[in-house]
């Protein structure tokens, strides 16, 4: 029982909504698609947690080996930082995590497909494979390309782009102007939350040569980053749904007041360690804002 509970902190299901929110979109949209199927979209479910279950184990072991998570690490410990797990076991758990991805999204893409239309079958399995790589290369091997700050371009590809382009595609096998741009509203969220877990660890980061873009910028430059990162994700929002006639067509707007407010809490913010709890007021916002969108379709 201690062991599942050990493997259950380093799954760390506190990153979970924030995954399955660009899911939640792009099904939104396809929601009243004569071939919409809840099925593709359970399954859909169950693969993005697996890939953010597999990307919380690769980052675990990763930062871990390379000795950035240390004692002077502001965020929450992670197993392996605390000697719960052995590097052995943690690879053993990225391995059997990457089958059990893979056969989640290999699962989805038979529901989703027909026999005659392999060159989408295809061309998902090799997304598949690349979200997997994306998902270990983050901070694992020497040339992690969360090392030299190109997270936040992999974040906004696959929480965003692929996230909601990708589950909307498997649903109706199209892509429409307004999905372009709530792929990017979710994407560039996405990326605010890197950026805020970033701020919070730069530090650290800069001292185990971690050159994430907070600490190639600095911390007075990231936070303009910042505010560009989450009012153009309102921009492309706003131009991805558009205002509707009826009131209840437009609740997606309250999800808005929390990104206002953590904005303002960002900008005010002197003490790193504060910034932990902005990143889960954004996790929260992101999550909020993708379920107010597929209420708006499913109830009205």
């Amino acid at each position: 029982m201690r062991s599942f509970r050990i493997w259950l902190s380093a799954a760390r299901l506190r990153t979970l909504p924030l995954s399955i929110s660009g899911i939640l979109v792009g099904n939104a949209k396809a929601l009243h698609q004569p071939d919409f199927s809840f099925a593709v979209f359970f399954s859909c479910l169950a693969t993005a947690i697996g890939f953010q279950v597999l990307s919380n184990f690769a980052n675990d072991y990763g930062d871990g080996v390379k000795g950035t998570d240390n004692d002077d690490r502001l965020g929450p410990k992670r197993v392996l930082q605390q000697g719960l797990i052995s590097p052995h076991s943690l690879r053993r758990g990225i391995a059997i995590t990457s089958i059990v991805a893979f056969a989640a999204a290999l699962f989805t893409i038979y529901m989703a497909f027909d026999s005659y239309q392999l060159i989408y079958v295809f061309a998902f399995s090799i997304l598949g494979i690349c979200a997997i790589a994306a998902a270990i290369k983050y901070t694992v091997g020497s040339k992690a390309y969360g090392y030299s700050g190109w997270g936040d371009l992999f974040v906004l590809l696959f929480f965003g782009g692929l996230s909601v382009l990708g589950s909307f595609f498997l649903q109706t096998k199209i892509i429409t102007d307004d999905l372009i741009y709530l792929a990017l509203a979710i994407g560039l969220f996405s990326t605010g939350v890197l950026n805020v877990n970033n701020m919070r660890d730069w530090k650290n980061d800069e001292t185990a040569n971690k050159r994430t873009l907070v600490v190639r910028m600095g911390i007075s430059n990231a936070k303009i980053y910042h505010i560009v990162l989450i009012l153009l994700g309102m921009l492309c929002a706003f131009l991805g749904m558009k205002f509707q006639l009826l009131w209840y067509q437009n609740i997606w707007l309250l999800s808005f007041v929390p990104f206002f407010f953590h904005l303002v809490r960002v900008l005010r913010q002197t003490e790193a360690k504060r910034l932990d709890a902005q990143l889960k007021v954004l996790a929260f916002s992101t999550f909020l804002f993708a379920i107010l969108i597929f209420v708006s379709y499913l109830v009205f």
